[in-house]
């Protein structure tokens, strides 16, 4: 069997997986800090994907940082298709919630200043950025692990 990068168990994966874990934290934070996120279903909806994703990353993290540091995991086929399945519904999840708030943001942008000033209006835009590059994240570690387990 070989190594694909990327994969489970891998150090390119825990680099994939702080990513994840950093961008979705970040997306999270900067739609928190306004108190009026939950007047749009689409931002509520963000903080509650982002709230998944963050401890999914972070569970994955401290697996591929077991791998690395301490000794390598055995791949067992089951394993990685529930982590597969996971990342799979995550990142699709992930890609919604980010276009949802992008476009919500744009609307609000482009209607008027009263419905968004332009500082919290600004923040939205940074999480929908940064849903979008932990989207990004997860779906490549989802084709790396689907690459993987093609090979087992």
């Amino acid at each position: 069997m070989e190594a694909v990068p990327g994969a489970l168990g891998t150090s390119a994966s825990l680099a994939l997986r702080l990513g994840q874990t950093v961008f979705s934290a970040a997306s999270l934070l900067f739609m928190c800090l306004d108190v009026e996120f939950y007047s749009y279903t689409s931002f509520s909806y963000l903080v509650t994907v982002m709230g998944l994703v963050t401890p999914w990353s972070v569970s994955l993290a401290l697996v591929d940082a077991y791998s690395v540091f301490v000794k390598g995991l055995p791949r067992q086929p089951r394993v990685l298709l529930v982590v597969i399945v996971g990342d799979w519904a995550l990142s699709f999840l992930s890609l919604a919630a980010a276009c949802s708030t992008a476009s919500v943001t744009s609307l609000l942008v482009n209607v008027s200043s009263t419905y968004c000033p332009s500082k919290i209006c600004s923040r939205y835009q940074l999480s929908a950025a940064m849903a979008f590059m932990s989207w990004f994240l997860s779906f490549a570690s989802t084709l790396f692990n689907l690459w993987l387990l093609s090979s087992l």
